[in-house]
């Protein structure tokens, strides 16, 4: 029977609750934890000293929720059917980043399923997954979730998380999985009734942040790690994302990084398989993607803001809250060039510089980069995409921008359709805390000018509806239809350059040249031999670029060219070699 090892270091008993009431004792080991041994399936809660009843922190199941009982799992159980994975290298690669809950009108890990076929025929390499832990009510994003080790009982069971891995695998798709240690979700959250999860050394947005460097801190990093190691170990995950590690604040000797680094390095070797930790962070320090052995936190690759922010900029002229600090005249071309934009200069506001320069010996697929994410959609008071504000070439032009890109691309879901469906904040928690979700949001839009940013009155929707999760869901139908069959006709197209020409598909920043004409709508980028000519302008033009016996491989709309240059009708985009 698989073992429940509880720590509860300050604990004098530790009892475990079964359905029929009885209680079963746990045998303490000297070191914080208490054990027994439970039948797979059983349910069954914590009680520490007679308290009240807990959920277990390393469940791996809460059948009915995170406030419910706890369901023995054991993972030996699990059936594979493809057993030759080893995985690779994913590092350059398309990835995808999806919702379970909004990808498809059922909201399931089986039901995703159903999509993999069209992924890998569209050429991506790399599912990526928002958080799929337990989360207040049936639906949400995830970011506040809790009972890490567990799944949101409405995408499915252990064993259909298992099949979708497995699926994934038989058609040559890697995948990752996003996962928040920087806070916990207030619904749910019974972890400092068990020992010194938290620490009030330290504060983040959420409140006290989680005991990374304090008292007791060597078991909740171990709790995290093994976590790690459970996704990729026992449901064959091939990669991870690390939320917002900003704010892993850790002043310990071995940054928590460093060592989660380490312990997924040493579980590769032993299964002989290619296994990937992407982070998210917003520090723009070379560090995080630097290996330990030089000093570094180990992460293989980074998600950088600094692209997607400069290229909406430019696109959309909004330059109200962080995009502020994206505005200068050279910070498209340095997104396209150099990584990071913010490189230590005053920022306006941030209030203070941040960032260091990337080096020119770290290759561009270290970065991940998008025109679309899960939040800088859903964060817009609307949920609304690039492609319901702008021409449908200028869409083009952002999406050959980044998937010919010398980083690694990232699609969200939809975009490679244009989709018209928004992804809006969306949240399930009870009274107590349900009401003050949407104060949250007004209040963090009300520095926003909507007015002139929409051109028209907009509203709020309430995230606590369940329209905001309704109208998230894709629209997969319109996909094969006018100017959505279209863009998914080019974007595919992109996708197929990039893994035939070894230009594209290398991570070589040096062979990347960007220039963006005086008038500041037009352009090109090179990629070695192959160039990306652009012009937003409404009414086309020429726009002159260093052709050398060039031809047109693809473009969104048709364009003619000369020796010297491109002629387009409208706003669009060609890629030339």
């Amino acid at each position: 029977m698989p073992n429940i090892r509880i720590w509860a270091p300050d604990a004098q008993k530790v009892e475990l609750e079964l359905a029929n009431g009885e209680m079963v004792s746990t045998t303490p080991d000297g070191n914080g934890y208490f054990t027994a041994q439970l039948a797979v399936g059983t349910r069954y809660y914590v009680r520490i000293d007679g308290g009240i009843r807990l959920p277990d922190p390393r469940s791996m199941r809460q059948p009915e929720g995170p406030h419910g009982p706890s369901e023995v799992v054991d993972p030996a159980g699990f059936q594979f059917t493809v057993a030759d994975w080893r995985g690779e290298d994913v590092a350059g690669k398309v990835f995808y980043e999806l919702h379970i809950g909004t990808f498809t009108p059922a909201g399931t890990f089986r039901a995703a399923i159903d999509k993999l076929d069209y992924l890998r025929d569209l050429g991506v390499k790399v599912v990526e997954l928002l958080p799929i832990n337990p989360m207040p009510g049936t639906r949400g994003w995830g970011y506040d979730s809790v009972s890490i080790f567990a799944l949101h009982e409405e995408y499915g069971t252990p064993q259909d998380l298992v099949a979708f891995v497995d699926a994934c695998h038989e058609r040559g798709l890697s995948v990752c999985l996003d996962i928040v240690y920087n806070h916990f979700g207030p619904d749910g959250n019974y972890l400092a009734q068990f020992g010194p999860y938290f620490t009030d050394r330290h504060h983040t947005p959420w409140g006290e942040a989680v005991n990374l460097d304090g008292p007791g801190s060597a078991e909740v990093r171990q709790y995290l790690i093994d976590n790690a190691l459970q996704w990729l170990r026992d449901y064959r995950m091939d990669a991870l994302r690390l939320d917002a590690t900003d704010h892993l604040i850790d002043t310990g000797p071995v940054h928590f990084l460093a060592e989660l680094s380490d312990a997924v390095a040493q579980l590769g070797s032993q299964l002989g398989r290619q296994l990937t930790i992407t982070a998210e962070s917003d520090f723009n320090d070379p560090a995080t993607i630097t290996p330990v052995a030089a000093g570094g936190k180990g992460m293989d690759m980074q998600w950088t803001d600094d692209v997607h922010h400069a290229l909406h900029v430019w696109l959309t002229g909004e330059d109200y809250g962080y995009y502020l600090d994206h505005t200068a005249p050279d910070t498209l071309h340095n997104a396209f060039t150099k990584g990071f934009t913010r490189v230590g200069q005053d920022l306006e506001f941030e209030g203070e510089p941040k960032g260091k320069p990337l080096p020119d010996s770290y290759c561009g697929h270290h970065l991940i980069v998008c025109d679309e994410n899960h939040d800088q959609v859903g964060n817009r008071v609307i949920g609304d995409r690039p492609s319901h504000r702008l021409a449908l070439g200028e869409v083009a032009i952002s999406r050959a921008l980044i998937l010919l890109s010398h980083y690694t691309p990232m699609l969200f879901m939809g975009e490679e359709w244009a989709a018209s469906t928004p992804f809006m904040f969306f949240t399930d928690h009870g009274p107590d805390i349900g009401p003050h979700i949407l104060e949250g949001r007004k209040k963090e839009f009300s520095y926003w000018d909507l007015d002139a940013i929409y051109g028209k009155p907009v509203q709020l929707v309430d995230p606590q509806a369940e329209e905001a999760f309704t109208r998230s869901k894709l629209d997969w139908e319109e996909r094969n239809t006018g100017a959505h069959a279209k863009m998914l006709a080019f974007v595919r197209e992109l996708i197929s350059l990039r893994h035939e020409i070894p230009d594209l598909a290398s991570g070589d920043r040096s062979n990347t040249e960007f220039h963006l004409a005086s008038d500041r709508r037009s352009g090109w980028m090179r990629r070695g031999h192959i160039l990306v000519v652009f012009n937003r302008a409404e009414s086309g033009g020429y726009v002159p670029a260093p052709l050398n016996e060039h031809q047109l491989l693809t473009s969104f709309d048709p364009v003619t060219l000369d020796s010297s240059g491109v002629n387009f009708t409208g706003p669009s985009v060609a890629v030339l070699g």
